[in-house]
């Protein structure tokens, strides 16, 4: 059975790259939100036309990216946020409760210290995850039963 994974959140890390190669032998299939940061916040205008108004180039990027990220939590078995120390991350938090509304296995990758600040998201979790390594132990044991060691 392919393992369809979503991985959601923070742009600015190699999260996503540490998890990949960790799976790396699993029956997994991984998918993900366009992480050049520019692209995705142009892809709207670049596609649709130019905005004057910086509301509206934000919510033409907004609008074209959430296809893509739509379909990839509809299709994903497991969703991944990971909530990085940097930036309001108030796009993550929205994906989580969308996994969470569509009944989504959630997994939440974050740091200690936001553990008070997104109680309500953790709660929705199946799993909260410290750093990649416990993710993709998660999937192994998801996968083959196999416990770390």
């Amino acid at each position: 059975m392919t393992l369809q994974v979503y991985l959601s959140g923070e742009i600015h890390t190699d999260w996503r790259e540490q998890i990949v190669q960790g799976a790396q032998g699993l029956d997994v299939a991984f998918d993900a939100p366009v992480t050049d940061h520019a692209a995705s916040d142009d892809c709207g205008v670049a596609i649709l036309g130019a905005e004057d108004d910086k509301f509206w180039h934000d919510r033409k990027g907004a609008m074209v990216n959430a296809i893509r990220t739509r379909r990839g939590i509809e299709q994903a078995d497991v969703v991944v946020v990971r909530f990085g120390e940097k930036y309001k991350q108030w796009n993550a938090a929205f994906e989580a409760g969308m996994a969470a509304a569509y009944g989504k296995s959630l997994i939440i990758l974050q740091p200690p210290e936001h553990d008070h600040a997104l109680k309500e998201v953790d709660a929705a979790a199946l799993a909260v995850a410290r750093t990649p390594e416990q993710v993709v132990q998660i999937l192994r044991y998801v996968l083959t039963g196999s416990l770390p060691g």
